[in-house]
């Protein structure tokens, strides 16, 4: 087990992508590194302004989640040496929680000897998520569409594709936090049926269109009532941007997971252009401060190297 170092490249990733809530996630060409060894004693060094404030101790979750894999592998846990850096900001609905579990995970898994298959990997990250739409883009790249296994413990059922040909995000920003947890508590308890309804056919529709490349269709497939309309009130601007994003430039738009990250789809450097403005008017009457990206999908998912020492 000695002697290795184990780097992970890691996607950031955006999900339920609408309607999908907690089921459909895409990987973006933005990403997370996890270095790790064996050692005499344990040091995590987090790199970058995107770390700054994490554990740098037994506390931190790259750290937990390696010694779980170890310990449910039947192995002692050892001491590690663990470095990680990230293009993606924590909680602005980037899937930074699940980047960090599957690079734990997939490095602690060479460092044990591979006890584990991919599959169980993927069971594991979702377990410690709560759902699988992050951690099975982080892990196979593309669009996943998943949900959680019936039995606790049993493979996680997925379906993975690449993302449509020309299919290109401008994502944006807002300069402040939001954590998952007060994302997910205004949402109802109980929706009514026309709601449910209104969802299962639209994340229905939306699968469909990106199997098929029909972007043509995305705009009137990512509606969503199970969420987004809950959530609006804690992003300014989103409101405006899921109306109006359509109408000026974009194939459509969502809330990245929880947010406060705002994803705009397009296909032209026409429709960014006038994309770029709408947004900008957007946040300004808002008073917000923001930046944006405009990312590719990844289609490779978590990307290992060993080292030999």
């Amino acid at each position: 087990m000695n002697g290795r170092r184990v780097k992970v490249t890691i996607p950031a990733t955006t999900a339920n992508l609408g309607p999908g809530f907690d089921a459909l996630g895409m990987a973006f060409q933005l990403y997370s590194v996890v270095e790790m060894e064996i050692s005499d004693h344990t040091t995590v060094e987090m790199m970058g302004k995107e770390l700054q404030g994490t554990p740098t101790d037994k506390n931190n979750l790259l750290y937990k989640v390696a010694a779980g894999l170890f310990q449910e592998a039947g192995l002692a846990i050892p001491e590690l040496a663990i470095r990680a850096s990230s293009e993606a900001p924590l909680t602005r609905g980037l899937g930074s929680s699940a980047a960090a579990i599957v690079g734990a995970l997939v490095a602690a898994n060479h460092l044990a000897g591979e006890p584990f298959t991919r599959e169980q990997l993927f069971e594991k990250a979702t377990r410690l998520e709560g759902h699988p739409d992050n951690a099975g883009a982080s892990m196979f790249g593309g669009i996943i569409v998943a949900t959680m296994p019936e039995v606790p413990g049993d493979p996680v059922p997925y379906v993975r594709f690449s993302a449509p040909a020309g299919l290109q995000t401008l994502v944006v920003i807002p300069e402040f936090m939001l954590s998952t947890e007060k994302a997910r508590n205004v949402l109802p308890q109980v929706y009514s049926r026309e709601d449910v309804v209104y969802n299962v056919g639209h994340s229905s529709l939306l699968v469909a269109a990106l199997a098929q490349g029909r972007l043509d269709l995305m705009g009137r497939a990512m509606s969503d009532r199970l969420h987004q309309p809950y959530r609006a009130k804690l992003v300014p601007g989103l409101n405006e941007i899921l109306d109006k994003a359509t109408e000026n430039g974009a194939l459509g738009a969502a809330l990245s997971g929880a947010g406060p990250t705002i994803l705009c789809f397009f296909s032209s450097d026409e429709e960014l252009e006038k994309l770029r403005a709408f947004v900008d008017r957007v946040m300004k009457g808002h008073d917000i401060s923001y930046r944006v990206m405009i990312l590719q999908p990844d289609e490779n998912g978590v990307q290992v190297e060993i080292h030999q020492r």
